[in-house]
């Protein structure tokens, strides 16, 4: 496991076989936890994951998919951006540009077909 870091009040912990640790750290802690399950073993981190969302009542873990660390960073972002328009603005941007994102790939397949897209190489 690697070892706790602490930035403002936030820690993090990095284990690929240690799902239990988020709940742990719920369970001291009056912070908000964000559990990342990992993708490993036989189930492929579905394991992790119950292990995440299957807290007993006053022990909340907020958890995001296997192995979505984008998502965990984001989730924690729109925490903080409760207090924070700067944060917030910004994170209203990068969404925007998700959007144009999005509508441009679907242009694209739209415009030349499932396997014009995969051609192009646009992911």
């Amino acid at each position: 496991m690697n070892p706790v870091i602490g930035i403002s009040g936030w820690q993090r912990f990095g284990s690929s076989s240690g799902a239990h640790l988020p709940g742990v750290l719920a369970a001291h802690t009056s912070l908000p936890v964000i559990g990342l399950p990992v993708a490993s073993g036989a189930l492929g981190g579905l394991d992790a994951l119950y292990s995440m969302t299957q807290m007993p009542p006053g022990i909340p873990v907020a958890t995001v998919g296997i192995g979505s660390p984008r998502n965990a960073g984001l989730l924690a972002l729109r925490i903080l951006a409760v207090s924070d328009e700067r944060l917030r603005k910004a994170l209203e941007e990068y969404a925007g540009k998700m959007a144009a994102g999005a509508q441009e790939k679907d242009s694209i397949l739209r415009e030349k077909g499932l396997w014009g897209y995969r051609k192009e190489g646009t992911r």
